[in-house]
């Protein structure tokens, strides 16, 4: 069976706590894990810690930590430190992010993003294993150390985010999972097909390697609110997160509306922008309507093949009432 966790809000929250409070909540109500994404918000190790310690069963993990912001033994020495908070319930998801974030909010050059995750998943498992970190690669060159205090007991496993054909590729080579996003159930099944070829290449069996999608969800007795919610969500990642997206739905067919809204909405148009936004549009990427119009297009994507867990994303302009109302829908139990 497919697992259901929580893909965190990093919007609109309007504290430390509340956000934490989101991360007991997805205790409660029995999800998976509790995955927090690192934007220009609250930081994920201090969020994560504190819900790792107000809780005991629900999985914590980053849905992603950049791989530009700390150095890769920074990361090793983090993802260590959160698997001994949380008692062994911590998972490393890594990625790139985008050229938006890297360039404009770290201020570091986002080059080669494929190699340098691929040393990072490569530098994080010496780390976390204890072992010295002697390593000569393209990227970064390490040499003379090892973790100063003991490895946790069983290492965290390490996932990678991508969305071109390479990154997944690479994803089915060397990680331990690989999270997709922003993805209609075509896409997904495409992309699906390059983990495979990069498991072949990497001799490893594609199951070996858990698949997650990140999937917005809105479930509201008001249909046509969680449409307008979800509409927007995906009006901001296609027009206001640089190309990213927005190159990314043009890989999946829809490259006319796709390079529409992000001209509109980056000429300062942005109620234009979001009327470009297609309803099919809506209906491939997102699970927005009322209770039960989610939960069918919840199982149509849990009837997907290789596809192991759906974090529940939930759209970035929601208030906590429409979360809590979503989380309560879509909850495991709910099924």
């Amino acid at each position: 069976m497919t697992h259901r966790s929580v893909h965190l809000p990093v919007a609109a929250q309007p504290s430390l706590d509340a956000l934490v409070d989101l991360g007991v909540r997805t205790e409660e109500l029995g999800f998976e894990r509790a995955w927090l994404p690192e934007t220009w918000g609250r930081d994920a190790v201090t969020t994560l810690s504190l819900i790792a310690e107000r809780t005991s069963e629900v999985g914590i993990g980053t849905s992603i930590a950049n791989v530009y912001s700390r150095s890769p033994t920074l990361v090793g020495q983090t993802a260590a430190t959160l698997q001994e908070a949380s008692d062994g319930r911590f998972r490393l998801g890594l990625g790139p992010s985008g050229p938006a974030v890297i360039e404009n909010w770290h201020g570091v050059d986002f080059e080669r993003p494929l190699r340098r995750t691929r040393e990072y998943v490569d530098i994080v498992r010496k780390v976390v294993a204890g072992d010295p970190v002697n390593y000569d690669g393209d990227v970064f060159d390490l040499r003379g150390f090892r973790l100063r205090c003991d490895p946790p007991e069983t290492a965290p496993p390490i996932d990678v985010t991508g969305m071109g054909p390479k990154a997944v590729e690479l994803a089915g080579r060397f990680a331990d999972g690989w999270h997709g996003l922003m993805l209609t159930q075509d896409g997904l099944e495409e992309r699906l097909g390059d983990l495979e070829r990069g498991a072949d290449l990497g001799d490893r069996d594609p199951s070996d390697v858990d698949v997650s999608l990140l999937l917005t969800c809105c479930a509201l007795e008001d249909g046509a609110e969680a449409r307008r919610l979800a509409t927007q969500h995906v009006g901001f990642y296609i027009g206001g997160m640089g190309t990213f997206y927005r190159d990314a739905l043009a890989r999946q067919g829809y490259e006319d509306v796709a390079h529409e809204v992000h001209d509109a909405w980056n000429d300062d148009d942005r109620e234009h922008a979001l009327s470009l936004v297609r309803e099919e549009l809506i209906d491939d990427l997102v699970c927005a309507g009322t209770p039960d119009e989610v939960a069918d297009k919840l199982a149509s994507w849990e009837a997907v093949d290789g596809l192991d867990e759906i974090s529940v994303g939930l759209p970035r302009s929601a208030n906590r009432e429409q979360i809590d109302e979503t989380l309560s829908a879509v909850a495991p139990e709910n099924r």
